[in-house]
Protein backbone atom coordinates (compact mmCIF):
# COMPACT_ATOMS: atom_id res chain seq x y z
CA UNK A 1 0.00 0.00 0.00
CA UNK A 2 1.21 3.59 -0.60
CA UNK A 3 3.03 5.54 2.10
CA UNK A 4 1.95 8.90 3.60
CA UNK A 5 2.15 11.86 1.24
CA UNK A 6 5.36 13.84 0.73
CA UNK A 7 3.69 17.23 0.98
CA UNK A 8 6.25 19.88 1.94
CA UNK A 9 9.18 17.68 0.87
CA UNK A 10 11.42 17.83 -2.22
CA UNK A 11 10.70 15.48 -5.09
CA UNK A 12 13.11 12.54 -5.40
CA UNK A 13 16.31 13.18 -7.35
CA UNK A 14 16.39 10.76 -10.27
CA UNK A 15 17.30 10.70 -13.95
CA UNK A 16 14.51 9.67 -16.30
CA UNK A 17 15.21 8.06 -19.66
CA UNK A 18 12.43 8.30 -22.19
CA UNK A 19 11.71 8.13 -25.90
CA UNK A 20 10.63 11.06 -28.07
CA UNK A 21 10.35 11.01 -31.86
CA UNK A 22 11.92 7.53 -31.80
CA UNK A 23 15.04 8.85 -30.05
CA UNK A 24 16.45 8.40 -26.55
CA UNK A 25 16.24 11.42 -24.24
CA UNK A 26 17.15 12.09 -20.61
CA UNK A 27 15.86 14.53 -18.03
CA UNK A 28 16.68 14.98 -14.34
CA UNK A 29 14.32 15.86 -11.53
CA UNK A 30 15.93 19.30 -11.26
CA UNK A 31 15.46 20.01 -14.96
CA UNK A 32 11.84 18.95 -14.72
CA UNK A 33 10.82 20.62 -11.46
CA UNK A 34 13.33 23.28 -10.37
CA UNK A 35 12.04 26.82 -10.75
CA UNK A 36 8.81 25.57 -12.29
CA UNK A 37 5.23 24.70 -11.32
CA UNK A 38 4.36 21.20 -12.50
CA UNK A 39 1.17 19.15 -12.29
CA UNK A 40 1.89 15.43 -12.08
CA UNK A 41 -0.41 12.47 -12.25
CA UNK A 42 0.74 8.90 -11.85
CA UNK A 43 -1.13 5.75 -12.70
CA UNK A 44 -0.75 1.96 -12.66
CA UNK A 45 0.00 1.37 -16.31
CA UNK A 46 -0.17 2.27 -19.97
CA UNK A 47 -3.06 0.84 -22.00
CA UNK A 48 -5.03 -0.09 -18.87
CA UNK A 49 -8.77 0.75 -18.89
CA UNK A 50 -9.20 3.64 -16.44
CA UNK A 51 -5.85 5.17 -17.36
CA UNK A 52 -6.70 5.22 -21.07
CA UNK A 53 -10.41 6.02 -20.93
CA UNK A 54 -10.49 8.69 -18.23
CA UNK A 55 -7.35 9.63 -16.32
CA UNK A 56 -5.04 10.58 -19.20
CA UNK A 57 -7.63 12.05 -21.62
CA UNK A 58 -9.06 14.46 -19.06
CA UNK A 59 -5.63 15.73 -18.01
CA UNK A 60 -4.81 16.21 -21.69
CA UNK A 61 -8.05 18.11 -22.18
CA UNK A 62 -7.49 20.38 -19.18
CA UNK A 63 -3.75 20.93 -19.73
CA UNK A 64 -4.29 24.31 -21.48
CA UNK A 65 -6.45 25.41 -18.54
CA UNK A 66 -3.71 24.33 -16.12
CA UNK A 67 -1.23 26.43 -18.11
CA UNK A 68 -3.50 29.47 -18.10
CA UNK A 69 -3.60 29.14 -14.31
CA UNK A 70 0.16 29.21 -13.76
CA UNK A 71 1.18 25.58 -14.31
CA UNK A 72 4.18 25.24 -16.61
CA UNK A 73 3.71 21.60 -17.55
CA UNK A 74 1.49 18.58 -16.98
CA UNK A 75 3.41 15.30 -16.61
CA UNK A 76 2.21 11.70 -16.59
CA UNK A 77 4.51 9.28 -14.75
CA UNK A 78 4.04 5.51 -14.94
CA UNK A 79 6.20 2.52 -14.11
CA UNK A 80 6.40 1.34 -17.71
CA UNK A 81 9.34 1.02 -20.05
CA UNK A 82 10.07 3.93 -22.44
CA UNK A 83 8.92 2.05 -25.54
CA UNK A 84 5.55 1.22 -24.02
CA UNK A 85 5.02 4.82 -22.87
CA UNK A 86 5.97 6.12 -26.31
CA UNK A 87 3.49 3.83 -28.06
CA UNK A 88 0.76 4.58 -25.53
CA UNK A 89 1.26 8.31 -26.10
CA UNK A 90 0.84 7.80 -29.85
CA UNK A 91 -2.41 5.91 -29.36
CA UNK A 92 -3.97 8.40 -26.95
CA UNK A 93 -5.07 12.03 -26.77
CA UNK A 94 -1.84 13.06 -25.08
CA UNK A 95 -0.40 15.92 -27.13
CA UNK A 96 -0.58 18.31 -24.16
CA UNK A 97 1.12 15.92 -21.73
CA UNK A 98 4.78 15.03 -21.08
CA UNK A 99 4.60 11.23 -20.97
CA UNK A 100 7.42 10.16 -18.67
CA UNK A 101 8.33 6.52 -18.01
CA UNK A 102 9.71 5.58 -14.60
CA UNK A 103 10.83 2.23 -15.94
CA UNK A 104 12.78 1.08 -12.89
CA UNK A 105 10.33 2.58 -10.43
CA UNK A 106 13.08 4.72 -8.85
CA UNK A 107 11.05 7.93 -8.64
CA UNK A 108 7.85 6.14 -7.65
CA UNK A 109 9.56 4.11 -4.92
CA UNK A 110 11.11 7.21 -3.35
CA UNK A 111 7.71 8.90 -3.50
CA UNK A 112 6.41 6.01 -1.39
CA UNK A 113 3.95 5.11 -4.14
CA UNK A 114 5.44 1.87 -5.50
CA UNK A 115 3.03 -1.00 -4.86
CA UNK A 116 2.97 -4.72 -5.65
CA UNK A 117 0.50 -5.60 -8.41
CA UNK A 118 1.73 -9.17 -8.80
CA UNK A 119 -1.82 -10.45 -8.42
CA UNK A 120 -2.50 -8.88 -11.83
CA UNK A 121 0.82 -10.06 -13.27
CA UNK A 122 1.98 -6.42 -13.35
CA UNK A 123 4.83 -6.67 -10.86
CA UNK A 124 5.70 -3.38 -9.13
CA UNK A 125 3.64 -0.39 -10.31
CA UNK A 126 2.63 3.06 -9.16
CA UNK A 127 -0.33 3.71 -6.92
CA UNK A 128 -2.68 6.21 -8.55
CA UNK A 129 -2.13 9.80 -7.37
CA UNK A 130 -1.72 13.37 -8.55
CA UNK A 131 0.31 16.24 -7.15
CA UNK A 132 1.30 19.87 -7.62
CA UNK A 133 5.02 20.59 -7.41
CA UNK A 134 6.37 24.14 -7.04
CA UNK A 135 10.09 24.71 -7.47
CA UNK A 136 10.87 21.08 -6.69
CA UNK A 137 8.72 20.92 -3.53
CA UNK A 138 5.58 18.82 -3.32
CA UNK A 139 2.88 21.31 -2.39
CA UNK A 140 -0.19 19.09 -2.56
CA UNK A 141 -0.92 15.42 -3.22
CA UNK A 142 -4.18 13.66 -3.96
CA UNK A 143 -3.64 9.96 -3.23
CA UNK A 144 -6.28 7.36 -3.92
CA UNK A 145 -7.67 5.58 -0.83
CA UNK A 146 -6.34 2.19 0.19
CA UNK A 147 -9.14 0.12 -1.24
CA UNK A 148 -9.16 -3.13 -3.24
CA UNK A 149 -8.86 -2.86 -6.99
CA UNK A 150 -8.01 0.42 -8.69
CA UNK A 151 -9.81 3.27 -6.90
CA UNK A 152 -10.17 6.49 -8.91
CA UNK A 153 -11.79 9.10 -6.70
CA UNK A 154 -9.41 11.99 -5.99
CA UNK A 155 -6.46 11.93 -8.40
CA UNK A 156 -8.48 13.17 -11.38
CA UNK A 157 -7.62 16.28 -13.39
CA UNK A 158 -10.61 18.30 -12.19
CA UNK A 159 -9.72 17.86 -8.53
CA UNK A 160 -6.13 19.02 -9.06
CA UNK A 161 -7.22 21.93 -11.26
CA UNK A 162 -9.70 23.13 -8.65
CA UNK A 163 -6.90 23.00 -6.08
CA UNK A 164 -4.75 25.20 -8.35
CA UNK A 165 -7.66 27.61 -8.80
CA UNK A 166 -11.11 26.86 -7.42
CA UNK A 167 -12.58 29.32 -9.93
CA UNK A 168 -10.79 27.96 -13.00
CA UNK A 169 -13.02 27.88 -16.05
CA UNK A 170 -13.08 24.50 -17.72
CA UNK A 171 -12.98 24.44 -21.53
CA UNK A 172 -16.25 24.13 -23.39
CA UNK A 173 -17.04 20.73 -24.88
CA UNK A 174 -17.71 21.45 -28.55
CA UNK A 175 -18.54 18.91 -31.25
CA UNK A 176 -19.49 19.49 -34.87
CA UNK A 177 -21.38 16.90 -36.94
CA UNK A 178 -20.23 17.25 -40.55
CA UNK A 179 -19.95 15.46 -43.89
CA UNK A 180 -17.21 15.42 -46.48
CA UNK A 181 -17.57 18.03 -49.22
CA UNK A 182 -20.10 20.16 -47.33
CA UNK A 183 -19.52 23.88 -47.97
CA UNK A 184 -21.60 24.89 -44.94
CA UNK A 185 -19.52 22.54 -42.77
CA UNK A 186 -16.33 24.10 -44.10
CA UNK A 187 -17.68 27.55 -43.26
CA UNK A 188 -18.58 26.49 -39.71
CA UNK A 189 -15.17 24.94 -39.15
CA UNK A 190 -13.47 28.07 -40.47
CA UNK A 191 -15.47 30.23 -38.04
CA UNK A 192 -14.53 28.01 -35.10
CA UNK A 193 -10.88 27.84 -36.13
CA UNK A 194 -10.63 31.62 -36.48
CA UNK A 195 -12.26 32.04 -33.06
CA UNK A 196 -9.71 29.69 -31.50
CA UNK A 197 -12.36 27.17 -30.45
CA UNK A 198 -11.18 23.62 -29.91
CA UNK A 199 -13.79 21.21 -31.19
CA UNK A 200 -14.31 17.61 -32.21
CA UNK A 201 -15.08 17.25 -35.91
CA UNK A 202 -17.42 14.27 -36.28
CA UNK A 203 -17.79 13.38 -39.98
CA UNK A 204 -20.86 11.23 -40.61
CA UNK A 205 -20.61 8.62 -43.38
CA UNK A 206 -23.37 8.62 -46.00
CA UNK A 207 -24.67 5.21 -44.91
CA UNK A 208 -25.76 6.43 -41.47
CA UNK A 209 -25.92 10.22 -41.82
CA UNK A 210 -29.68 10.70 -42.07
CA UNK A 211 -30.48 8.36 -39.17
CA UNK A 212 -27.66 9.72 -37.02
CA UNK A 213 -28.68 13.35 -37.58
CA UNK A 214 -32.29 12.56 -36.78
CA UNK A 215 -31.45 10.60 -33.65
CA UNK A 216 -28.79 12.93 -32.28
CA UNK A 217 -29.82 16.40 -33.41
CA UNK A 218 -33.39 15.96 -34.71
CA UNK A 219 -32.09 17.50 -37.94
CA UNK A 220 -31.66 16.55 -41.57
CA UNK A 221 -28.69 18.68 -42.58
CA UNK A 222 -25.13 19.29 -41.49
CA UNK A 223 -23.33 20.92 -39.83
CA UNK A 224 -24.88 20.54 -36.40
CA UNK A 225 -22.94 21.87 -33.40
CA UNK A 226 -23.22 20.82 -29.78
CA UNK A 227 -21.73 22.67 -26.80
CA UNK A 228 -21.60 20.97 -23.40
CA UNK A 229 -24.32 18.56 -24.52
CA UNK A 230 -26.64 21.28 -25.83
CA UNK A 231 -27.61 21.49 -29.51
CA UNK A 232 -26.65 24.88 -30.93
CA UNK A 233 -27.70 24.19 -34.51
CA UNK A 234 -26.50 24.57 -38.06
CA UNK A 235 -24.18 26.95 -39.90
CA UNK A 236 -26.10 30.16 -39.09
CA UNK A 237 -26.36 29.14 -35.43
CA UNK A 238 -22.62 28.47 -35.31
CA UNK A 239 -21.94 31.96 -36.68
CA UNK A 240 -24.29 33.53 -34.13
CA UNK A 241 -22.71 31.53 -31.27
CA UNK A 242 -19.19 32.62 -32.29
CA UNK A 243 -20.26 36.30 -32.41
CA UNK A 244 -21.92 36.07 -28.99
CA UNK A 245 -18.83 34.39 -27.57
CA UNK A 246 -16.61 37.21 -28.82
CA UNK A 247 -18.98 39.80 -27.42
Amino acid sequence: MPQPTREGQPVPQVKFRYRANNEWKEITSDALFKGRTVAVFSLPGAFTPTCSSTHLPRFNELAPTFRSNGVDQVVCIAVNDPFVMEEWAKSQESGNIFMLPDGNGAFTEQMGMLVDKSDLNFGKRSWRYSMLVRDGIVEKMFVEPEEPGDPFKVSDADTLLHYVNKDAHEPEQVALLTREGCAFCAKAKKLLDEAGVTYADVPLPHSIRTRALGAIAKARTVPQMFVNGELIGGSDAVEKWVKQRKG
